[in-house]
């Protein structure tokens, strides 16, 4: 009886030591991957980033080349949209399956989601000079809309006024974001509608989305908008 307690403690003992340099070693990696997603996506010292590697053990995993499960969140990173530059508040993404390259500096997730949110601010400066976008409220079904607001030079007249739309945001081609007003204002008169479109009505769209992550829809809110994403055999590179 005393060897068999003698080897379970031993047992006991050398579990432990695996499960600590398992928590160890997926500590470590996960520190490098958000690294890696600070330097190659820019972003600034006030931003952040980091990862979540879930399943266990980790160390099996790398071994067969597979993870789980990553998650990942960045905050504060630049995009560029059309010809213009739009800083993404935050960037949440879950992958899951994700097979590893022999180098392990790269991956393809099976699956993987996601959401980007952009604040007014933020989405104002992505559109032409002088156009402000905040939030619009409900429609009468109950879907969400944003106001756009700006200054336009009137055909005939030659005066320029200020006019707000309301307007939906919705996503097209998977990789860009567009603004159409619903109803414009003085609409009847000649070259009004075709005046103020020209000026509130427009579509960016993101780059360093990774290749087999698309935009699916958008939904705007009293903070500013959310994209969500999702795809599969997405491909993650380190």
């Amino acid at each position: 009886m005393r060897a068999l307690r003698t080897v379970l403690v031993i047992l006991l003992v050398l579990a432990g030591l695996f499960v600590a340099a398992d928590r160890i070693a997926v500590n470590l990696a996960e520190d490098k991957v958000a690294d890696k997603l600070r330097s190659g996506l820019d972003v600034p010292s006030s931003g952040d980033a980091s990862v979540s590697i879930t399943g266990f053990p980790f160390l099996t995993q790398v071994a067969g080349g597979r993870l789980e499960k990553v998650e990942a969140e960045l905050s504060g990173m630049t995009a560029t949209a059309g010809d213009r530059q739009v800083r993404l508040s935050k960037v949440s993404m879950t992958a899951h399956d994700v097979d590893l390259a022999d180098d392990y500096t790269s991956g393809t997730a099976e699956r993987a989601s996601g959401t980007v949110h952009i604040s007014y601010d933020d989405l104002s400066k992505a559109a032409d000079d002088g156009v402000r976008v905040s939030w619009g409220g409900k429609d009468a079904s109950g879907r969400s809309q944003v106001k756009v607001t700006a200054g336009v030079t009137l055909p005939l007249v030659g005066r320029t006024v200020e006019r707000s739309v309301h307007s939906t945001v919705s996503v097209t081609g998977g990789d860009t974001v567009r603004l159409h007003a619903d109803d414009v204002p003085g609409s009847k008169l000649p070259g009004v509608e075709e005046t103020i479109r020209k000026k509130i009505d427009f579509q960016r769209k993101i780059d360093k989305l990774p290749e087999g992550l698309k935009l699916e829809k958008v939904v705007a809110d009293r903070d500013g908008v959310d994209l969500s994403m999702s795809g599969t055999d997405v491909e993650l590179t380190g």
